[in-house]
């Protein structure tokens, strides 16, 4: 049902960028077929809601003794990771006039 809905989302995108006139185009829809579009939208909408606070769930009621996460970082940080959380390292990156030039923060 979910690709249904996301091939109809797909199509309804692809007409509005034709230079052709639609007949499922905003001027031709009755407003039974306006609302089947719309709770469509709104049923993706729910959908992906739904399945990011399931996602979200999973994360936060994980087994906190799985230190896992921890043995990342440490390995990361030993190849050479920059660890933002160095007080000498923040000051590099705050005075770092690349990176503040691709944030738009300078001209």
């Amino acid at each position: 049902m979910f690709k249904k809905l996301a091939l109809q989302l797909k199509l309804a995108n692809e007409e509005k960028n034709k230079n052709m006139t639609s007949p499922f185009s905003e001027e031709f829809l009755t407003p039974k077929n306006k609302f089947l579009k719309d709770l469509s939208k709104k049923a993706v909408e729910l959908y992906e809601r739904q399945n990011d606070i399931k996602n979200f769930s999973q994360l936060v009621l994980s087994n906190p003794e799985n230190t896992s996460h921890d043995k990342l970082v440490n390995k990361l940080f030993n190849e050479g990771v920059v660890d933002p959380f160095v007080d000498d390292k923040l000051a590099h990156l705050a005075d770092n006039k690349k990176l503040l030039k691709d944030l738009g923060l300078l001209d």
